[in-house]
């Protein structure tokens, strides 16, 4: 029988790759809270706009290297043997321009730059790119087996992993990060609140961490299929905007973005760099197009816009009493989360375990 009592707070990404991994422990009873679920489409509510890939940024020998290296694995499992998780492989192009090397995104794309880096013992079929095959106006170039998400799918996934091990889901909006301890689905107090609230971490009672950042995403959506994913260090149109491409699994459509605006809040798609997007999405790649034609040639599903929840000094993994109530954070992934989820995921559950270890051994 279970005789753990656990609230995860937060229904992202970050929140059921957390609840999936305790849920495996049969003696953990799981509510998960939260103000968004599977489904939302909710500028706050980071997950659902995430492309989202597998493209490591982590620097060599980071904790955020080692997140991104032990999530990989999971990953190409899923892509390999699950397909109702709404996982494929797919080929990944990545740019680079030595003039991007100090610009927000260049620095963001710094370990991509680099013609040896540590994840190419780790993703399959790296290789870079020779010289005399770049584009013009490109230094130096890599490609790599990586995988692609449809969060449409992939999210709803995870909660149905979760319920079929027990998991409890409620809606709730809460004032202070303590108060999650009050809504266990047993009627009993919760052992252990896991708080994965991304950017509402910043203004959540009994948190408020003012290292959180907005940092706003826009994409667009469309039907187009160019084959593989792409990706460059920079444009020319301004340091804090981004060229991506990736197509998601089954029938997902092709995410084209971006931008990396921190503290920028606007919750509508900007017409102006919609347009930049999608004119810089097929001059890095014509065959997005048919021949010859410019941005009308993208068959458009939607406009979109997210804000990642980027927290200064790298994402808070950790546990604490806040009021009475023991709490382990693990929250502020910003453009990261997918890629890096269960790497996280696994040391929050470590921490929760060790809590849960602790409260047995008093009890005896």
């Amino acid at each position: 029988m279970p005789n753990n009592n656990i609230v995860i707070l937060g229904a992202g990404v970050t929140g059921l790759t957390t609840a999936y991994l305790l849920s495996k422990d049969v003696s953990n009873s799981i509510t998960v809270v939260a103000k968004h679920m599977p489904g939302d489409y909710d500028i706050e509510y980071t997950s659902p706009w995430a492309g989202a890939n597998y493209l490591p940024v982590g620097k060599a020998d980071s904790s955020h290297a080692r997140w991104e290296r032990n999530t990989w694995p999971v990953l190409k499992d899923l892509a390999e043997k699950h397909p109702e998780a709404g996982i494929h492989f797919q080929d990944s192009v990545v740019y680079n321009r030595k003039k991007d090397q100090l610009s927000t995104t260049g620095k963001w794309f710094s370990e991509l730059m680099q013609k040896e880096p540590w994840y190419k013992d780790v993703v399959p079929n790296f290789r870079n790119i020779a010289d005399d095959q770049l584009p013009p106006g490109i230094d130096n170039a890599s490609v790599f087996t990586s995988v692609c998400i449809n969060t449409a799918i992939y999210l709803p996934w995870l909660v149905g992993q979760c319920r079929k091990a027990g998991v409890v889901f409620k809606r709730a909006v809460f004032k202070h990060v303590a108060d999650a301890a009050n809504v266990h689905h047993s009627g009993g107090k919760a052992d252990v609140v896991v708080n994965c609230t991304g950017l509402l971490s910043r203004t959540l009672g009994g948190v408020c961490d003012d290292k959180i950042h907005s940092v706003r995403g826009q994409i667009v959506v469309v039907r187009n299929d160019p084959g593989a994913m792409f990706s460059i260090s920079g444009t020319d149109d301004a340091e804090d905007e981004l060229t991506y491409i990736m197509t998601r699994a089954a029938g997902g459509g092709t995410i084209i973005g971006g931008s990396y605006q921190k503290d920028q809040w606007d919750p509508l798609p900007d017409p102006n760099l919609a347009v930049r997007i999608m004119k810089r999405a097929v001059a890095l790649v014509p065959q997005l197009v048919g021949k010859g034609q410019g941005i009308e040639g993208l068959d458009v599903i939607r406009h979109g816009v997210g804000l990642r929840p980027f927290r200064e000094g790298g994402p808070r993994i950790e546990a604490e009493k806040v009021s009475d109530v023991t709490v382990v954070h693990n929250y502020g992934h910003g453009g990261f989360g997918y890629q890096a989820s269960y790497g996280c995921a696994t040391e929050a559950v470590e921490l929760v375990n060790n809590i849960l270890r602790q409260k047995g051994q008093a009890k005896l």
